[in-house]
């Protein structure tokens, strides 16, 4: 994977990218990620996170957005290895996590609000490949994360 710094994207492309200003936690082995972005809008479900991470990857980075809860996992540490087995770059939780020591050892880059041991609705609710705002971006399917220590940015293009 190609070396970058999200701050010298930030000062090489300007208000062409933005920044997400949420600071999630770095929970995934690769610090450094970047792919296409693909987005789940859900709610305390994490059906349709399962469905797309057992499915391949192609190195995208999915955005899920949890709208923020931490009652309940979006994502644990076998959805995460069939992630890293089917080719994503990444997983960006607005919500909760869990299995956080065995999600450490993943070469997958995951980012999180936090983590909680109970399990999610498994009924599939929400919505795939939608915009979703998390921390005053937009995260469109289709545009491009970069995410590294510093944080998040976006481009509409690869970079």
């Amino acid at each position: 994977m190609p070396e970058f710094a999200t701050a010298d994207l930030i000062d090489d492309h300007g208000d062409a990218l933005v920044s997400c200003e949420v600071q999630f936690r770095d929970l995934g082995a690769r610090a450094a990620f970047h792919g296409p972005v693909r987005t789940v809008a859900c709610r305390e479900d994490n059906g349709l996170v399962k469905e797309l991470l057992n499915g391949p990857g192609g190195g995208a980075v999915l955005v899920v957005d949890g709208g923020g809860s931490l009652r309940t996992a979006l994502m644990g540490d076998r959805i995460a290895e069939a992630a890293v087995a089917n080719g994503w770059a990444g997983v960006v939780v607005n919500g909760a996590v869990r299995d956080t020591r065995a999600l450490a050892t993943l070469d997958l880059g995951i980012r999180a609000l936090g983590s909680n041991p109970r399990k999610s609705a498994k009924a599939g609710a929400g919505s795939v490949d939608t915009p979703v705002v998390i921390g005053g971006a937009r995260f469109v399917p289709g545009h491009w994360l970069y995410a590294d220590p510093d944080g998040i940015v976006l481009s509409e293009t690869a970079l």
